[in-house]
């Protein structure tokens, strides 16, 4: 094998690279999920194993990768399709601690040690469990919380006021789909759904972009063609 031989599959599995990593969309480090982990681990090994091997090309190489890149273009669009494919493949969001309470079942879902949520939480600037309202772990494995609104950064507490904590916001439509599964363990129906989305003006379901609720603040609507916050307190 020659030194030009060695370049241009170089060159080609750049290419190659490239173009699977644009087709697929743009992520941070931190989205990346353990699915997203591997199958960017087994692009670049097909590139690593083919470098120095005389029987494949560079062609070849380009053949491996794009049949890999539609295999993943396939999945990620059933996954943004289909909620239990998505869930199966990329996992979901679980909530560790809800209103200050522990959520002890998806903390021994997710393996997790109380040292370890503590480590996580140093790494948000949170060294209390007292000041966390809600934590979520992410299916990337970082963690999104949300403090007490008197243990925030200059706090109520502090200018002498005592405002009310907002309730958690759930995401009812993503994208012209009803998430029927955020609106079951709610304790919602669609037939409540459709009948507030109706008093908010909206009875196309489809021309929703996104919508959330929370029992404090009512919707939060926006639409494909228009943006429109409703501001109804649903019960």
């Amino acid at each position: 094998m020659t030194y030009f031989d060695i370049g241009m599959k170089l060159i080609f599995g750049l290419v190659a690279l490239l173009v699977v990593t644009r087709l697929l969309g743009k992520k941070e480090m931190s989205q990346l999920t353990p699915f997203d982990f591997i199958y960017s681990i087994v692009l670049g090994g097909i590139l690593e194993e083919s470098i120095y091997d005389d029987k494949v090309s560079g062609l070849h190489v380009w053949f491996a990768a794009a049949v890999w890149g539609l295999m993943l273009f396939g999945i990620e669009k059933l996954s943004k399709k289909y909620d239990r494919v998505r869930v199966l493949l990329k996992g979901d969001a679980s909530i560790l601690i809800q209103d200050g309470e522990f959520m002890v079942d998806e903390l021994n879902k997710n393996h997790l040690e109380m040292e370890q949520l503590r480590t996580m939480l140093r790494e948000q600037g949170v060294f209390s469990l007292r000041e966390v309202r809600d934590l979520y772990l992410e299916p990337g494995g970082t963690v999104s919380l949300r403090k007490y609104t008197e243990k925030d950064n200059l706090t109520p507490e502090m200018l002498g006021i005592k405002p009310k904590d907002d309730s958690l916001t759930f995401l009812f439509i993503d994208e012209g789909e009803i998430n029927e599964g955020i609106l079951k363990y709610v304790g919602k129906s669609k037939e409540w759904l459709y009948s507030e989305l109706e008093k908010e003006g909206f009875k196309d379901i489809e021309e929703i972009l996104y919508a959330e609720w929370s029992k404090t603040d009512g919707f939060f609507i926006k639409t494909y063609n228009e943006s429109k916050e409703g501001a109804a307190k649903g019960n």
